[in-house]
């Protein structure tokens, strides 16, 4: 179970944004199994990490001597910045996050949900300025939920862009229930 989702999914997103302009988001999510099982296979490999009498910069060289022979420098560098930060107890939820938002080769899910079905053209629009706003591969799940009452609404991880007739009667209610007590 992951302890502070908060926290593991911006260190995995910086982490994987950092990869992706350097070594490429496939390699940084190979180097992160591999490291992930240098530290499952070695108890003590983390006990050391954790140590707060062992220095910031012999965890750094031990990183160095273990975590090398094609491993991505990224991988080494994400692992002295959790050092640093005293973070390095949410490796393993990191990646495990990471392992589970991209396993599907980068491609990320999305609900659209919409109270009407959609033409196929008009999905196809919403599909590419989805792909052109998040630069990610999506893989589409439709929900038809009448409750929308009609527009549509997209939910990607924890984004979501709501733009249901639902949404704005909700917020003209909220507008007009200001004006009345002003």
């Amino acid at each position: 179970m992951i302890r502070n989702k908060v926290v593991v999914t911006r260190y995995a997103e910086a982490f994987l944004g950092f990869a992706r302009q350097n070594c490429g988001v496939d390699k940084a999510l190979e180097d992160m199994v591999i490291v992930k099982k240098i530290i499952r296979d070695n108890p003590g490999f983390k006990e050391l990490m954790d140590n707060p009498e062992i220095a910031y910069t012999e965890k750094c060289a031990v990183v160095d001597g273990v975590v090398r022979d094609g491993i991505s420098d990224e991988i080494r560098d994400f692992l002295k910045l959790l050092l640093e930060k005293k973070r390095f107890d949410i490796f393993l939820d990191v990646a495990e996050y990471l392992r589970g938002k991209y396993a599907h080769h980068g491609q990320v899910d999305v609900l659209l949900k919409t109270a009407f079905p959609l033409e196929l053209e008009l999905i196809k629009n919403i599909e590419t300025a989805l792909k052109k706003r998040f630069h990610q591969n999506l893989r589409f799940y439709i929900d038809l939920d009448g409750s929308l009452l009609g527009g549509v609404q997209v939910i990607i991880g924890n984004t979501i862009i709501d733009g249901s007739v639902k949404k704005r009667l909700d917020e003209l209610r909220d507008k007009l229930i200001t004006v009345r007590m002003d």
